[in-house]
Formats: C-alpha cells, structure tokens, sequence
C-alpha cells in the first residue's frame, strides 16, 4: 500500500472519531481544555491501536485463511446461486399456466425434522395420501419452495422450510430415504411410466489387472460411494421390484386379478450408455479455481485412467460444457431407441432422419 493510500485510509478511520467527539463537545456546552484532550487521547489511542491488533491477528490467522478460503468461497457462491434459483423458480411457478391437460403433479423431498420421506401430490381429482413404511405423501399445491426441497442437495444447498399440516417441516434433497421412486406414479394412477435415469442400471465391473495392487480409497471416492447409493441405486431396485410384479401378474389368470390390487405397468427405462463419472473427469478443469482446489484435496483428477473420484465431480458439475454433453448423451440414447419410444407414446414412426440441434 502506497503512502498516500495509508493517509487517505487513516484519514478516513479518523472521521468516526471526530463524528463522536463533535457530538460530545456538542453535549458539554462549554468543555474544558483538559477533557477535550483526555477525550482526543482515548480517541487516538483505539485509532491507533486497532489497526494494529487487526494487522497481528490477520497475520496470524494468514495460514487458516489460505487452508479454507476456497471453502468459504464454494459456500457463498452456493448460498447465491441457491437465492438466484429460488426467485427464478418463484417468478416461473407464479406464471404457469392454470389451464393444462396434466392430471396430476408429484414431487418428493426428505424431511429433516421427521426422518422420512414425503410425496407431495397435485391432482384435479380426489385422492387419499398413502403412508408406507418411511414414506408418506402430502396433498398440496406444487410450488418453487417444493421443487427447492427436491433438489435440495445435501451440504451444497440449504434446506427449505415448507409447511405441512399447520407445522414448519424442513426438506431436503428427494432422492434421500426414496425406498421406492416409481411408487408415487402408480399411486397417482399411472399405467404406462417412463422413466429417465442418471446412471446406467446394470454398471460393468472393470476390475483392474491382477498384477496391479488395489489403491486405497480416497475420500472422494468414498464419497461419490455414498451419493450413488443415496441418489442412484434405489430407482434400479423399484425397476427390477417392478419387473418382477409383471412377471408375477402375468401368471395369474385374467379372472383371479380382479381381486388384487396389482395391475401391471408399461416401463421404458431410458438410461446413460456411458459412465458418468468418466464424462465429469473430462470436465473437471472446467470447474472454478475453488471448487477445483476443494476436489483436489479430495482425491478428484482429470486423469481419465483413474475415474474413481470424479462421481464426486459430477454432483458439482454446472459448467455448460458438462450438460451439453450430458444432453447430447441423452439424445443419442434416446435416438437409438427410436422405435420403442414411438411404441410407447403410441406415435407413428416415419422412419425420417431427426434434424441435429444447434
């Protein structure tokens, strides 16, 4: 700092203590000579040693700040883009429109005060809320606080305070404790169900050579572990659950089924053909310095031989880049499975060349 930038700093610290001393002096009426300067001197003696002491102690703190300063950078920058999120979401639900043909609306999050999970319905006709074993659904009116706690992730985002049954319930990420993700379709009347998923259902196990020795896990790689299994596995137990349930009902003659309360249900499952940790290890030098140094210190690497650690990554990933991929990924296994969703949605399928997006 420059000479002339420290005077012009002191100077303008000094006017807080020339702002008091004016209204004290102000005050007295007729101050004496002796109070004034014993007042200029317990002035000036704070004044000068607090920038001091603040200079010791930022020297001193200078080590834990650069440890965590990327930290406390991720943590603002997702409390900001949380609030952004919240008040588009709030201007977008607002305009919907109140005419649509959509017969009902679902959308799931966690509850962090109760410990279970709860189903949020929207639908035109009556319905009793269903409760099964650590899950219950809540008829309600589908808003942005909703579609927040849904998507809510846990440590990155904050949880949304949405009111049930006259008390303030906290709400979490959706896939949380989601024992059964297909359920609330079938209970809200669905016959036919498409469901999209975010990781392939039947992942190969490439196991490393043996001569190689098995490295031990990094915490990134634990924890990208452990968001799968809350995120991810749950959806390909309820499809091979179902599967299952048709299989059953299949064998049960078309008269005994009416005393059941099974039907069976239409399922396409549309799933990545790619590993997804392997597309985020691509884009990890996409992310911002922070992020990427937070990752690092984990275990996370762009090294496309050792894709481990970049399941983390891909909870993190935002950058354009990464969900062009992801979207041209999801056209192309879309496309390859042209005639079964024509099949499924009842279209006519021309057989014409789909037009490339821009």
């Amino acid at each position: 700092m420059s000479a002339a930038a420290t005077v012009f700093l002191a100077f303008a610290m000094s006017l807080n203590a020339f702002a008091a001393s004016l209204g004290k002096g102000a005050a007295l009426h007729r101050p004496r000579l002796s109070e004034a300067l014993r007042t200029g001197a317990v002035f000036g003696l704070i004044e000068a040693a607090t920038p001091v002491l603040g200079w010791m102690i930022g020297l001193a703190a200078a080590a834990w700040i650069d440890a965590v300063d990327h930290w406390i950078a991720f943590l603002l920058l997702a409390l900001l883009g949380g609030r952004m999120i919240r008040h588009a979401l709030r201007r977008e639900v607002a305009a919907r429109p109140q005419r649509h043909s959509l017969r009902a609306l679902a959308v799931t999050a966690s509850s962090y005060t109760v410990g279970d999970h709860v189903t949020f319905f929207e639908v035109g006709e009556r319905l009793d809320p269903w409760v099964r074993s650590q899950r219950r659904a809540v008829r309600d009116r589908i808003t942005h606080e909703h579609l927040l706690a849904s998507a809510a992730i846990p440590f990155i985002f904050p949880a949304t305070a949405i009111e049930v049954q006259d008390r303030t319930e906290y709400f979490g990420d959706g896939s949380m404790r989601q024992s059964a993700p297909i359920a609330a379709a079938i209970h809200l009347g669905a016959e036919r169900i498409l469901v999209i998923g975010a990781g392939r259902m039947h992942e190969p196990k490439e196991l490393p050579p043996q001569q190689a020795l098995p490295a031990y896990p990094s915490l990134a790689q634990i924890a990208g572990h452990a968001l799968s299994n809350i995120f991810l596995d749950a959806l390909a137990v309820d499809i091979e659950r179902m599967q299952r349930i048709n299989q059953t009902i299949a064998l049960i003659p078309q008269a005994s089924r009416s005393g059941s309360l099974l039907r069976p249900i239409e399922l396409l499952v549309i799933s990545p053909s790619q590993r997804i940790d392997a597309m985020a290890a691509r884009h990890v030098g996409d992310l911002p310095t922070a992020v990427r140094t937070m990752l690092g210190a984990l275990g996370v690497t762009a090294n496309m031989q050792d894709v481990r650690g970049a399941a983390l990554a891909s909870y993190l990933l935002f950058e354009a880049s990464y969900t062009r991929d992801l979207m041209a990924l999801g056209r192309a296994d879309t496309l390859a499975r042209r005639a079964e969703v024509c099949r499924f949605f009842g279209w006519q399928d021309s057989g014409a060349p789909v037009a490339a997006t821009v």
